[in-house]
Parts: structure tokens; C-alpha cells; sequence
């Protein structure tokens, strides 16, 4: 999956559709309220209300929800514009109700937030600013329009105007801030969402990759043995036809196609083994692994290990993990896509921690987005401006938000910083480094909480 593939939130498509089932649940939940209100507020509190109306509104909306349920089938997605248009009757159908009840003295007025900041969860940022202005000219409207409260005795029930301007200023706060509370909140969960299912895409990918070469290579090692026998089955009976020449022909035939299966098992096999003693390689060549397809791009990646030579540990052996490689691999062809001409990855170890840092020697990263490096689609990551050679990062980050949640997910803790000292390897000015640290217990293949079996090699799972 390349980086261009998922979009940033405002320019892929929706992926929030909202059912009809959905829609129509609430609705009735709101009618049932709104009907036990209106009916017993005269018998309980004594209170005169526009009965007739009020049921008339109710009635609007029970018969909009009897048309949706009967003419349209329940699982039917809703588009942006059909949603629009029902959180649009809520809103009207409710102001109509709270207009004949007193307008903004009733606190029932609350309700009105319902509808947009659940809208807001699921509507275009558009459709989102045009129920904010319209709930905030229903709520002021109410301020202004509105049947009054009577008691039984004709006394009006009214609160003073400056609490009605008091409600009024908090509904419309209320309205804005929960709305942009909820749409922020939801965008975020969208876009990690996208974000988790690529970097699982690119995990899946790679984890195929490596149980392909463990088959193959399980597949080779264990057809060994017959071939061999066949082949020297083959050869004696080459040896002992020799007065038969049509069977001899058969014989050398056999020989014949038995090399070449072994040539091609040979072949195929080099793709990697699934055996213990390849789910494990020396840490320079993980390293390795991972940088082999960006070496070739025009840039110089030079692979070195800092190490003191007093100590006395050796190299770590580690897990060829598939979140390692792949991991390693995103970040150094970030390493060579802004390079100007070398990429230095350096890797050290202690008897507690395996270090990587990779360096390049390009513009580095921007500092207002240091702290942000590693999410999801959080605009550039190296320069502010549009890139003319570099289009494809324009909007993006998802290349560091895989390596890092990969990375991580292995036990890593990164580390993104600008340079300003020469790398330990070589010459020449710092760009961008990033920094991946695992303690070596996580990652170690000989010892710590990974380490692999010793013996005999285990045999697939039948599936």
C-alpha cells in the first residue's frame, strides 16, 4: 500500500453512513417523550397548553416516520443529503412543539442539542454548519415567538429576560462547542481508523511474504530426501538398462526431471525458511533486509555498527519480525525520499538495549511538527510547503504513522529529532534522525522474553 492510497478526512468518501433503521429508532423514542410530556404536564402540573397543535406536530412526525418505515426497506443507508433532511424535520418539528409551549422558557429547550451534536457525528463539515445556524435561529426565534405557559388560575409562567438572554447565549455556546467537540472527536477516530487498517494491510503483507518463503523453503528441505532417493533409484537403473534402450531412455528421463525439481525447489527456497534457525538473523542483517529496496535509488545508505570495542557483548542476534523489517524499511525510504545525497544507519547494543538511528543529510524535519510526527494524516512531513518532486506527501504522514506503530507494537520506543552534529560514521551535515530503541530482552533471539527453541525444527500445522 502506497501512501497515496488512503486520502486525507475531507477529501475520501464517506465511510459513516447512518442506516434508516437508525434514524427511525430515534425518532420514535423522541415522539414517545414528547408525547408523555404534553400529555401529562396539564394533569400533573396544572399547566394550559395548545393541545391540539401539540398533537398536531407530534402527529407530522409520527406519520414521517410511518412513510419511512413502510416505504423505504430498514437497512437502507441513508446519503448525506437524506440524513440532512431528517435531522432538518427534527429540528423544525421540535422548534414548532417548544414555540407552542412557551419558547425559551421551557427547559425542555435543552433538546434542541440532540439532533445537531449527533448530526455532527456522522454529516460533512458543511452539513454541520448549516444545523448549527439553523438551531441557533430556531433557539432565537423562540426568544421572540412563542405561546406563553399559563397555570390553571391564567398566571403566565415567565422567566426574567435576562435569563432568557442567559439561556439563549448558553444554548448557542452549547450548540457550537458540542458540535465541534463531536465532529473533532469523530474525525480523529476516522482517521486512526484508516490509518490501523493500512498499517494492518502493510503488517498482513508482510507477514505473507515471509510464511510464502517458510513454506517454499519447509516445502524444499523436506522434499530433499525423496528426491534423492529417486534420483538414485534413477541412475541405477540407468546403469543396469543399458541393453534396453527404450527403458534406459525412460530411466535417464526420470534422473533428468528429478535434477531439475531440485534446481527449481533450490530456487525457490532462497525467498527465506520458516525453520528456527532462520526466524532469527544477526542484527546487521535485519538492517540490511529492510534498507535492500532503497540502496539502489540514487542515494548512498551506508550500514554501520557503533560499538565500543571494550565491550565485550556480542552482537545481538535478533527476530526477523515482519513489523521490524517493515517498520525499518518506511522509515529509511522516508531516510532517501528527502536525502540530499546519504542516509547513515547507525545500529549499537548494550547488554540492555538495541539501538537504531537513521540519519540523512537532507532539510530535516519542520520543528512545528516534531511533536506530531507519527500521526496519520497530519499534513507534510518535512517541508510546509507543497512538494513539486514529493507530491504524493502532501497531506499525508501515514509512511511514519506504519513504521511507528509497527515499530512500536515490536517494543520499540522512536525518537524524531533534527541534527546538528556529524553522525558517528561518517562526514557530512545532519538533516532528520530518528531514533528506535528496544530493550533487547523484547527482540533477542537468544535470550530475554522471545527467545527462540533449540532442537528439532517443528512441522507446519495441517490446515
Amino acid at each position: 500500500m502506497t501512501q497515496s492510497t488512503i486520502r486525507p478526512m475531507g477529501e475520501r468518501k464517506r465511510a459513516n453512513w447512518v442506516r434508516l433503521r437508525t434514524m427511525i429508532f430515534l425518532r420514535w423514542v423522541a415522539i414517545a417523550g414528547q408525547l408523555v410530556a404534553v400529555t401529562l404536564t396539564p394533569f400533573v402540573f396544572g399547566i394550559q397548553l395548545e393541545l391540539g397543535w401539540s398533537f398536531f406536530a407530534i402527529g407530522v412526525s409520527i406519520i414521517g416516520n410511518l412513510v419511512a418505515h413502510f416505504v423505504f426497506p430498514e437497512n437502507k443507508l441513508l446519503t448525506e443529503r437524506q440524513n440532512l433532511s431528517m435531522v432538518v424535520f427534527d429540528l423544525l418539528q421540535l422548534g414548532f412543539l417548544l414555540s407552542l409551549t412557551g419558547g425559551l422558557n421551557n427547559p425542555f429547550t435543552l433538546l434542541l442539542l440532540g439532533p445537531v451534536t449527533t448530526s455532527a457525528s456522522a454529516l460533512s463539515y458543511r452539513s454541520t454548519v448549516a444545523l448549527c445556524a439553523l438551531a441557533i435561529a430556531i433557539m432565537t426565534s423562540l426568544a421572540f415567538f412563542y405561546v406563553p405557559l399559563l397555570t390553571s388560575q391564567g398566571e403566565e409562567l415567565k422567566i426574567p429576560e435576562l435569563f432568557i438572554f442567559g439561556q439563549w447565549v448558553a444554548l448557542v455556546i452549547a450548540v457550537t462547542f458540542t458540535s465541534v467537540y463531536s465532529r473533532r472527536v469523530t474525525s480523529e477516530i476516522h482517521l486512526m481508523a484508516d490509518a490501523l487498517s493500512a498499517t494492518h494491510m502493510a503488517l498482513a503483507r508482510e507477514q505473507k511474504l515471509t510464511d510464502l518463503g517458510g513454506v517454499v523453503a519447509a516445502a524444499a528441505h523436506e522434499l530433499g530426501t525423496p528426491l534423492a532417493t529417486i534420483k538414485l533409484t534413477s541412475t541405477e537403473l540407468v546403469n543396469e538398462l543399458k541393453g534396453h534402450p527404450d527403458l534406459r531412455e525412460d530411466a535417464e528421463l526420470i534422473a533428468e526431471q528429478t535434477d531439475r525439481c531440485r534446481d527449481i525447489l533450490r530456487d525457490m527456497g532462497r525467498a527465506g525458511k520458516d525453520d528456527l534457525h532462520m526466524r532469527q538473523a544477526p542484527l546487521i542483517t535485519v538492517i540490511e533486509l529492510a534498507a535492500e529496496p532503497h540502496t539502489d535509488r540514487g542515494k548512498t545508505v551506508l550500514i554501520n555498527l557503533v560499538h565500543d570495542k571494550n565491550d565485550a557483548t556480542a552482537q545481538p542476534s535478533i527476530l526477523r519480525m515482519p513489523e521490524i523489517i517493515h517498520g525499518l524499511r518506511n522509515l529509511i525510504q522516508n531516510a532517501v525520499d528527502f536525502a540530499t545525497t546519504t542516509v547513515w544507519v547507525e545500529a549499537s547494543w548494550t547488554e540492555k538495549f538495541v539501538s537504531l538511528r537513521i540519519i540523512d543529510d537532507g532539510p530535516g524535519f519542520p520543528t512545528h511538527l516534531i511533536g506530531r510526527l507519527g500521526d496519520p494524516f497530519m499534513g507534510n512531513k518535512r517541508s510546509p510547503k507543497p512538494s513539486r518532486s514529493l507530491p504524493e506527501y502532501e497531506g499525508m504522514g501515514l509512511g511514519l504513522f506504519i513504521a511507528k506503530t509497527l515499530l512500536e507494537r515490536s517494543g520499540a520506543r522512536l525518537r524524531f529529532a533534527n541534527g546538528t552534529d556529524e553522525p558517528a560514521s561518517g562526514n557530512g551535515e545532519i538533516g532528520a534522525i530518528v531514533e528506535v530503541r528496544w530493550p533487547r530482552r523484547k527482540i533477542d533471539a537468544r535470550e530475554g522474553d522471545n527467545a527462540l527453541p533449540t532442537g528439532q525444527n517443528s512441522r507446519f500445522a495441517e490446515v
